[in-house]
């Protein structure tokens, strides 16, 4: 009897270090993980969420989260969208702990440039949130004229006024470091 009590307890002992010894292992395994996945992954895995985004300027935007690209996330709400550069941002909030890597090729290449150009075709009445400077946060309303690699046009005109030559009071060249956010109407409100 007292050999199959000893046998017992070593056994229970085995079994309890090779327990700790997976514990461990799976541990160190999913702290690498972490360690792989990217911020834009995360904010993928977070599209449909409701999410808060703060800016480095103090401005704060929320919306549900509806696309998220190479260098920018774009918030819906019912009324308007807000696309923010990552580089604008200082914190998220309500990011949900699923990642995903973007499958397509294509759209890992096409940054704000890009979104920027779409904009510019469609010729939007735009809100822009810039960064920086001694006053922190400034606005400006307008359409995008052209965009260049680095910077953009915006033909500054009054809220709701369409881009005519009459209207523009100054053409402000952005560069995108400045850029904090751009808000725009969703097609269809007025």
């Amino acid at each position: 009897m007292r050999w199959d009590a000893l046998f017992d307890d070593m056994e229970a002992q085995l079994a309890s270090v090779e327990r700790l010894e997976l514990e461990a292992e799976i541990a160190e395994r999913s702290r690498a993980d972490v360690a792989g996945v990217e911020l834009a992954d995360r904010l993928r895995g977070s599209r449909g969420l409701r999410v808060g985004v703060h800016l480095a300027s103090g401005s704060f935007f929320d919306g549900t989260l509806s696309h998220v690209g190479a260098e920018t996330l774009v918030l819906s709400d019912p009324y308007q969208q807000v696309l923010i550069p990552y580089a604008a941002v200082s914190r998220y909030q309500g990011l949900g702990r699923l990642a995903m890597v973007e499958p397509s090729s294509v759209r890992r290449k096409l940054g704000l440039a890009s979104a920027l150009r779409g904009l510019a075709r469609d010729r939007a009445d735009l809100s822009v949130c810039l960064v920086g400077g001694a006053d922190g946060a400034a606005e400006l309303s307008g359409v995008i004229d052209r965009v260049g690699r680095d910077y953009f046009d915006l033909a500054v005109t009054r809220p709701g006024e369409a881009r005519r030559a009459v209207n523009v009071s100054q053409v402000a060249t952005v560069p995108f470091s400045s850029l904090g956010a751009l808000r725009s109407l969703r097609r269809g409100e007025l």
